[in-house]
């Protein structure tokens, strides 16, 4: 039993290096999703349970601001925690994502511990042998 992740960035390269960030991190995961825009994801979250979100501000299409405004207004997908890594980001715009339910921003560029790290924040410690909750032993 794993996570199941969504990962949104307009740039394939930071796509494959947070999705390898997680595997490295040995986090348990069912689904890895991932998509190149806001309105991508949107229609990935509708068709599939996500407990983690990982989504860049600047993308084509819909941006991730416009992603998470919608994520906030939906009755389920407002309870999806989202990790917000991105170029831009005054502080102005960050406590107005975190009360759109933001769990956390970092600035790119971005290390594994900082990925592994909001991972462990937001989903809890898992056993890396199991891939169960530590809380479950």
């Amino acid at each position: 039993m794993g996570f199941n992740i969504l990962i949104v960035d307009d740039s394939e390269i930071i796509r494959s290096m947070i999705a390898r960030t997680v595997r490295m991190a040995g986090v348990p995961v069912d689904k890895l999703l991932t998509a190149g825009n806001g309105a991508e994801a949107l229609d990935l979250l509708n068709s599939n349970w996500v407990d983690l979100v990982f989504a860049d501000i600047n993308m084509p299409v819909m941006d991730g601001v416009q992603m998470i405004e919608r994520m906030h207004e939906h009755e389920v997908l407002c309870n999806v925690p989202v990790v917000v890594i991105s170029t831009e980001g005054s502080e102005t715009k960050i406590e107005k994502l975190h009360q759109k339910g933001v769990v956390a921003f970092f600035r790119k560029p971005f290390t594994p511990e900082m990925i592994r790290g909001a991972i462990v924040e937001v989903l809890g410690e898992w056993d890396e042998g199991s891939g169960l909750p530590t809380d479950s032993f």
